[in-house]
């Protein structure tokens, strides 16, 4: 009888010892300090949107003057790098549209010429609290091509694109609007 009881004390003696091991540990948490989040919600967005894109330019409430971030020769050259069909680019605005009383949008625009024939890629910019611009990459791209104008216009309506309007509306001009998903103008490598 006394051999049946011994592996049951051993394994009692193990769960004791392991008990008495247990509790003399330190039961208190230490963690690191607890950071607490900005007090400014224009910090946390700015935050937000730097992660997922980049910014262009800072607009000025006051005059409605932008004062570009990035050199206007960098964007003419990531534009022409984005067109990749020979199109040259050799103007870059930006351009806001605000209809009524609503929220304005503003615009990166690429404007140039390819074999003659006006060619233009605008792309809408989010705006953070602060007035930042800034350029997703998951933004779309609006393409124009001109055939037989020398210049055209977007149309717009509730401040969102939504055709083109040629120059000078001569017989056989026209303007071609393509709207393609996402851009890479500035794909980080």
């Amino acid at each position: 009888m006394i051999r049946s009881i011994r592996p049951f004390a051993r394994v009692g003696l193990l769960a004791f010892l392991w008990l008495a091991t247990l509790t003399a540990c330190e039961t208190t948490k230490r963690s690191f300090p607890e950071v607490n989040a900005p007090d400014d919600p224009n910090a946390t967005s700015r935050h937000q949107l730097e992660a997922t894109s980049k910014q262009i330019a800072q607009a000025n409430d006051s005059d409605g003057k932008v004062k570009f971030i990035v050199p206007r020769e960098q964007l003419s050259l990531a534009f022409i790098r984005q067109f990749n069909d020979g199109t040259v680019i050799d103007k870059t605005v930006i351009r806001k549209v605000q209809e009524g009383k609503e929220a304005p949008i503003y615009y990166l625009v690429g404007m140039g010429l390819r074999d003659g024939m006006f060619r233009a890629m605008a792309i809408p910019l989010q705006t953070s609290t602060d007035n930042s611009l800034y350029l997703a990459s998951n933004a779309a791209r609006y393409i124009i091509t001109g055939v037989g104008c020398t210049f055209c216009f977007f149309n717009f309506e509730k401040n969102q694109i939504v055709g083109t309007t040629c120059e000078e509306n001569t017989g056989g001009s026209s303007c071609d609007l393509r709207v393609v998903d996402n851009n890479n103008l500035f794909q980080r490598r």
